[in-house]
């Protein structure tokens, strides 16, 4: 208990970037100069007070259901951690109302767009993660994606240089995620911390137990609900402790560059697909079940395998 005590008044004086900038979504230029420069930027506004309640009704229930599978919390990326997606049957949370709302919002898809120069991209998934109070452990730092190994081991990526010359680490920005906060992000409650300019590096990324102390400190906060992070998924990234009395929560959609690809599941029905505007409908279009074919959706707690390897 000393140990939860004193890491919680270190984090309540020291835990948060500083001078991290906080843009409003009609600065989109600037978001895509953040974004190229330190792997990431985050928007405020991007949802309304009514989406903001709306998407946090819709994470709670969610949350519920896959905790209620996990009577001693151990978690799917850890103890007290979760995946949306992973826990997912269909590897998506695409069927919930609360995440088809985040494909395409007037606030975030002009910046999606801008950081792709175009508005064919392809959405990869809808997923996200949650932790709860009791997640006292740092998540190590990683990065979602790394080059191509053996096919059977894992689809992804599907980005291989048979020269050995480039790395995906070369390349502009494959893919991206969007996570959006239903939730004020503050110094106690897990904030993700983020490595400002790592997407591009190919140093190692250091173990937890070599992590120095800045980097553990590198957090999105204070970040308020409502806000969009957008991030680019190379640059190096890890959960934090959840020293609050309350759920964290991320739910993200995450969207190809046009030149870019990998498997993509079936997340939506068609019904529901034909439901979406027509930008979601035509980011969302491998995404979507056949018109003959019923989407079966419920949560299961399978443990998620090792992120990508540190390269």
């Amino acid at each position: 208990m000393t140990d939860v005590t004193e890491l919680r008044e270190h984090l309540v004086a020291n835990n948060g970037i500083t001078g991290l900038e906080i843009l409003e979504p009609d600065e989109i230029e600037r978001a895509v100069r953040l974004f190229r420069r330190d792997g990431f930027v985050v928007v405020s506004n991007a949802l309304t007070d009514d989406q903001i309640a709306f998407l946090r009704a819709g994470v709670i229930e969610v949350a519920s259901e896959i905790v209620a599978l996990d009577a001693d919390r151990s978690g799917n990326r850890g103890s007290h951690r979760y995946s949306f997606g992973g826990s997912s049957t269909t590897r998506s949370m695409l069927h919930r109302p609360e995440w088809q709302m985040l494909v395409d919002l007037p606030t975030v898809t002009p910046i999606i767009t801008a950081i792709f120069e175009s508005s064919d991209y392809m959405l990869r998934s809808a997923s996200g993660d949650f932790c709860l109070p009791g997640a006292v452990e740092y998540q190590p730092l990683h990065a979602d994606m790394g080059d191509r190994v053996d096919g059977e081991v894992t689809p992804f990526s599907s980005f291989h240089d048979p020269r050995g010359m480039l790395t995906t680490r070369d390349l502009p920005c494959p893919y991206l995620c969007a996570n959006f906060l239903p939730f004020d992000q503050h110094a106690l409650n897990g904030p993700t911390r983020q490595i400002p300019g790592t997407q591009h590096s190919r140093e190692r990324i250091p173990r937890l137990a070599d992590e120095p102390e800045w980097m553990r400190l590198s957090t999105v906060c204070p970040a308020p609900a409502g806000a969009v992070q957008i991030r680019d998924v190379r640059a190096w990234h890890g959960g934090t402790p959840n020293l609050s009395d309350e759920l964290r929560a991320i739910p993200n959609v995450e969207f190809y560059a046009p030149w870019f690809r990998e498997p993509i599941v079936s997340g939506i029905s068609f019904a529901d697909h034909q439901q979406l505007s027509e930008h979601a409908q035509r980011v969302t279009r491998f995404s979507v079940a056949d018109s003959s074919v019923g989407l079966d959706t419920g949560y299961v707690l399978n443990k998620l395998p090792p992120r990508p390897a540190a390269r």
